[in-house]
């Protein structure tokens, strides 16, 4: 006869595992959850905000009181009421007007040739294939370590040659294509566009130009509104080949405030109210396409 014999009680769980790191607790933000900042954190993000502003603001209150409050010690801490008369005043001074029209040109035209030829070029060396692309892509990052001021001599002769002496020309013309711009699309595109995406299109019977224009230039569009914004903000700012390459008849805005502080003893609150002048298209661009910008950084930033 045969004994069975009755089960034990039943035996308790196992005992949980001791969190790793030494008893320390690891904490994990979950989907949807937020990270919260401190205090140290809004005093930082405070004091670099008022960092940022406080050029722009200062600049502000240097053009709207006269030379003299200007130059006074204590400086002023508030605008005056000036600020309407220097800004006509340095409009008149430097012929402002023309100087804003030949920098939106020329800012236009190059951010335009180099979101057009460096997405082109970023796409060739990041999805196509063909024989020298390493040492092509490296000739291309080396030139980042040459000084412009080398070429400026050379540069300058040839734009002398061909006739675009003081002219808008010569000013575009040698920068419609940066090797920074190349790079950046190149890296980009790498991560951003599948090598499927492409094949199925070519299935589809779509050539190259029909694969740029329907599936490079919609996945480079955020890197395209980055480099945009950095490459107008650039060629804006541009003083230096400007200065060399054009004249006081046809000059940029950075070239126009150059000539408006080159007196012996320049009038600051002009100066600055043509600064003001110059700085407000800057922000207006920003003010348009900032959210695109900013999304275009962070979808950079963010890896699927």
């Amino acid at each position: 006869m045969t004994t069975t014999t009755s089960a034990g009680p039943a035996q308790s769980e196992a005992p949980a595992a001791a969190p790793e790191g030494g008893g320390r607790r690891r904490f994990k933000i979950g989907a949807g959850q937020q990270l919260k900042g401190g205090p140290f954190t809004y005093f930082a993000l405070i004091v670099v905000g008022l960092g940022s502003i406080l050029p722009l603001y200062w600049t502000l209150v240097a053009a709207s009181h006269d030379q003299q409050r200007v130059l006074d010690n204590p400086p002023p801490l508030i605008p005056g009421g000036n600020l309407f008369h220097n800004i006509q005043a340095a409009w008149e001074q430097a012929h402002l007007g023309k100087a804003i029209v030949n920098t939106a040109i020329v800012a236009g035209c190059i951010t335009a040739a180099t979101l057009f030829f460096c997405t082109l070029a970023g796409y060739a060396f990041a999805k196509m294939r063909f024989r020298g692309r390493g040492f092509l892509m490296g000739a291309v990052i080396a030139t980042l370590t040459i000084p412009p001021q080398l070429s400026v001599v050379p540069l300058f002769m040839l734009m002398s040659d061909i006739g675009w002496g003081g002219k808008l020309e010569s000013v575009i013309f040698p920068t419609l294509v940066g090797a920074f711009g190349v790079f950046f699309m190149r890296q980009y595109l790498l991560e951003a566009l599948p090598y499927e995406l492409i094949e199925a299109a070519k299935v589809d019977g779509a050539h190259n130009l029909r694969i740029v224009w329907n599936v490079v230039l919609p996945a480079a569009r955020p890197a395209m509104m980055v480099l945009g914004m950095l490459t107008f903000v650039q060629a804006w700012n541009d003083f230096f080949w400007p200065f060399l390459s054009l004249n006081q008849d046809n000059p940029t805005i950075q070239v126009a405030l150059g000539q408006l502080s080159a007196s012996y003893t320049p009038d600051q609150s002009i100066v600055m109210a043509g600064a003001l002048i110059s700085t407000l298209p800057l922000l207006l661009v920003f003010v348009i396409f900032g959210k695109q910008i900013v999304g275009g950084i962070m979808s950079g930033a963010v890896k699927g």
